[in-house]
């Protein structure tokens, strides 16, 4: 919900694409700033003690959003908020994949991987269609007093999670003293861990920029309101459910190679949408296709790490993979300037094609990707 009312926001207030893409720089530029300290901070520190504080100051900063948006603030302000809560998002995201860790034994963590992503992807489904129609009704002030309490919730839930429910070996005291030129020479010795991180770059800077433009193709090429605007972000959400569902259930024998396939697969998916807008079935299908392998893509890459990095460079290794987020506003902003100069077209286009060819680069460069060496 908070997502998809923003985004509109900002469009509705200024009817610009590269307003958007400004919007989603100030949400996730931050996660190069701060990844990488949150990885740290959750091989140093009690997990479960940093997202109990961290959740309540998303909290406050959700409610201070809320107070300007039912104020009519300045888009600087917004921005401003945005970009603040934004770095307290990167530390939730990195300290939480970490955390999962403590909670399974390493035998159930791809399902367990998997089906937090499942659930996740289930709240993108649900969130932006609920937020779609309550637009219509409601203020985006109204609505994101009410997201604002989801936090809080999430804050209370943390709470029944006791202490002795969380790893406390030495070993794990021991990696957190490693330094950090370590990690980096980890990851240089481990070219299944370096490929992975590398192929992360082309979907995240050609495609996943799609979630940040889509009010604009839902507004332009499709003639939709906010409502259809939801409802394609609720269909690609159904297809990432999909593609975890099924990561769940059966784990691939050749991960890597799927990897490639998946994020080629993305990029076609977004070439077509682009082509095909009159047809409203053909649409949604292809929305689908999108939001499957897009999420099957980031959750196999996640497996594949929390599989087969040491423990002791986990929440580090995990962080820096997670800092692929970063890529997508270097995007959304090359995107969006491409739709202001040279129109909506033209910019859908360049983002199928691009994902395409780079992520095939990026292959013949890693071979290892491909032929699935260890």
């Amino acid at each position: 919900m908070d997502m998809t009312i923003l985004n509109w926001v900002i469009y509705e207030w200024t009817n610009s694409p590269l307003m958007l893409a400004i919007l989603n720089a100030s949400r996730l530029l931050p996660v190069f700033l701060f990844s990488l300290p949150a990885g740290i901070l959750a091989d140093r520190f009690d997990k479960r003690k940093i997202l109990i504080i961290n959740y309540f100051t998303l909290f406050l900063a959700t409610l201070w959003i809320a107070f300007l948006l039912q104020r009519g603030s300045t888009i600087f302000w917004l921005l401003a908020v945005v970009a603040l809560r934004s770095c307290l998002m990167t530390i939730e995201v990195s300290v939480r994949n970490s955390f999962l860790s403590d909670l399974v034994p390493k035998s159930m963590l791809a399902s367990a991987v998997s089906i937090q992503t499942t659930i996740i992807n289930l709240a993108r489904m649900i969130g932006p269609a609920i937020a779609g129609m309550l637009l219509v009704h409601f203020s985006p002030g109204i609505l994101m007093y009410g997201v604002s309490g989801g936090t809080f919730f999430v804050m209370l839930s943390l709470l029944s999670i006791g202490p002795s429910e969380q790893k406390t070996s030495e070993v794990k005291k021991r990696k957190s003293k490693r330094p950090l030129k370590e990690t980096w020479r980890y990851i240089q010795q481990q070219p299944k861990v370096l490929s992975i991180l590398l192929i992360a770059i082309a979907p995240m800077v050609f495609g996943f920029p799609y979630t940040t433009m889509l009010p604009l193709f839902s507004k332009e090429l499709l003639q939709m309101g906010p409502d259809g605007f939801g409802l394609l972000l609720s269909v690609s959400s159904f297809g990432a459910i999909v593609a975890t569902l099924l990561l769940a259930v059966r784990q691939p024998k050749r991960p890597e190679r799927l990897l490639v396939i998946s994020a080629f697969s993305f990029g076609m998916g977004l070439f077509f949408f682009i082509l095909v807008n009159e047809s409203y079935i053909l649409v949604l299908a292809l929305m689908f296709l999108i939001g499957l392998a897009s999420q099957y893509y980031r959750t196999l890459s996640r497996v594949i790490l929390q599989l087969n990095v040491d423990e002791r460079y986990s929440g580090r290794i995990l962080s820096i993979a997670l800092m692929d987020r970063g890529y997508i506003p270097l995007g959304a902003l090359l995107v969006g300037w491409i739709g202001s100069v040279w129109g909506v077209v033209s910019a859908g286009l360049f983002m199928g094609i691009g994902c395409c060819l780079s992520t095939v680069f990026i292959a013949l460069l890693r071979k290892d990707l491909w032929r699935g060496q260890e």
